[in-house]
């Protein structure tokens, strides 16, 4: 299928409902309070805010937000933003890829290849792409490669909010990502890439804000020019990869677009259903900095107690003057007495309310407080930490399941790009995949563990070091096992590596 020709809108409208909730849930994630207050219409302040509340429509939903409370004319801004958001999105990527992930493949000259790919870059895609997922509700992995600046291909995470995905029976058929690379005078230049089985399709727009545009030569633009060179006179490249070379990655089962056809394969954020518990999260924190304002200690004083700075200037109070002289009004009783303001700052039922929010909304994402420090740094044993965060590990693993066969996918994409770009003797195959466990086990826990299966002769030396080190291969599993016995003793040469019996 080829890419548009006509002035078609764009995004395609069909697409408005997810790119919207996308934006809303982009917004709690950059925790900007300016961007929540333009999302929400709190900083507009041109409408009354009783009549809007009590509205239908979209004015009247958004004003029933506390971020759409705007700020009273000469107030300064009180409202506070707590980044939960942030927090939850990062945390769901730290579970996943804390540690890189394990990659099995068959062949010498593959698994060397492969672990040359596996930089440091890569670790940190991965992570990049699972927070970008959990916020957005997915995300695509594509190998890239500029001779130029690499001697070999890398793969890049893409957005989901600038992606035109086509599912057939639940799994990505068809992709087209699309960039602004230039914006002037009303005009919009946009970069199409539509990825199909085995090629990549490029386009350069010129259109408007909410149109395409006529498609332009590549070359007139400096975003795209150096694609003119590589494409042929169809505009796409062979990608070296028989099958479509994206994977996407939902992060979780989608609820509010089930029955859309369209849309229902895209993922779910874990935000989805919690803004209006960190709408109120903000809320009951912004109330609690209130009473701290609030809670400042006033002195009240007399007219006759401040000093005039002129005239027209005001007078002022010096609480730290130790005397005063020619005020003759001192008898005339209480009214001329000093008072002493101090409200209470009600920390005990902010900070219940703030923690009873911020765990009603871990429950409903579906992590345990602990795994964002909530009850405190304790050191327990890896048994307890998996079972006071459970609900976390299952989570991790619900995830697991999604990111396992699309990130083998990429992986195998990225082989085979490497193999028709750079050449070799690899084979393009589709990796075993395994996740380190994200609990570790206490080295000293561990160690009288092993100390107790040796004294019982329950393992054997080559089961207790794998215990140890999980993360060996055989060989150097075997190399330790040799030293440990010919350390003890138990070192027996075999009697025909000997030489002749007599």
């Amino acid at each position: 299928m080829p890419l548009p020709t006509g002035n078609v809108p764009w995004p395609p409208p069909y697409l408005k409902p997810a790119l919207d909730a996308m934006h809303t849930w982009d917004t709690w994630w950059s925790g900007d309070p300016d961007r929540l207050e333009s999302l929400y219409g709190g900083n507009t302040g041109a409408y009354d805010l009783k009549a809007a509340q009590f509205a239908g429509g979209v004015v009247g939903r958004l004003a029933r937000w506390w971020w759409g409370t705007p700020t009273g004319p000469n107030e300064r801004r009180t409202k506070v933003h707590i980044p939960l958001a942030g927090d939850l999105c990062a945390g769901s990527a730290d579970l996943l890829f804390s540690e890189p992930p394990k990659f099995t493949v068959q062949g010498d000259s593959t698994t060397k290849r492969l672990n040359l790919l596996m930089d440091d870059g890569m670790l940190a895609t991965l992570q990049t792409g699972a927070e970008i997922g959990a916020a957005l509700g997915g995300v695509y992995l594509r190998p890239v490669y500029d001779k130029s600046i690499a001697d070999r291909p890398w793969l890049d995470a893409v957005h989901a909010d600038r992606a035109i995905p086509e599912f057939t029976w639940g799994r990505l058929a068809a992709v087209t990502f699309w960039r602004v690379v230039h914006e002037e005078d009303g005009q919009v230049w946009r970069h199409l890439e539509r990825h199909e089985p085995g090629r990549i399709l490029h386009g350069l727009y010129q259109g408007t804000d909410g149109k395409l545009g006529r498609v332009v030569p590549l070359q007139d633009h400096p975003a795209t020019e150096g694609l003119a060179t590589v494409v042929n006179e169809e505009s796409y490249v062979d990608t070296g990869y028989d099958g479509l070379d994206v994977a996407h990655v939902a992060n979780q089962l989608s609820r509010r677009w089930r029955g859309n056809q369209r849309l229902k394969d895209l993922g779910r954020s874990d935000l989805d259903g919690v803004e209006t518990l960190m709408d109120q999260l903000d809320e009951a924190y912004s109330s609690w900095m209130r009473d701290i304002r609030l809670g400042k200690g006033r002195i009240v004083v007399p007219d006759a107690y401040l000093q005039s700075a002129g005239l027209g200037r005001g007078a002022t109070w010096n609480p730290d003057q130790e005397a005063f002289a020619g005020i003759n009004a001192l008898a005339r009783g209480e009214n001329m007495q000093l008072t002493v303001a101090q409200f209470a700052i009600r920390v005990q039922e902010h900070r219940d309310t703030v923690e009873d929010l911020i765990n009603q909304i871990l429950r409903s994402v579906g992590y345990s407080g602990q795994t964002f420090g909530l009850g405190g740094d304790v050191a327990v044993t890896a048994t307890e930490v998996v079972s006071k965060e459970r609900r976390s590990m299952t989570t991790r693993g619900r995830k697991i399941l999604r990111w396992r066969p699309a990130l083998a996918h990429a992986i195998e994409a990225l082989l085979a790009v490497d193999k028709a770009v750079y050449g070799g003797s690899i084979v393009a195959q589709r990796p075993n995949i395994e996740f380190e466990d994200s609990v570790q086990e206490d080295p000293l826990q561990l160690a009288n563990t092993v100390d107790v299966l040796r004294r019982a002769q329950a393992a054997s030396t080559e089961v207790l070091v794998r215990m140890v080190h999980p993360d060996w291969g055989d060989t150097m599993v075997q190399e330790e096992v040799g030293r440990i016995h010919q350390e003890q003793g138990m070192a027996v040469p075999d009697p025909m590596q000997t030489g002749d019996i007599p």
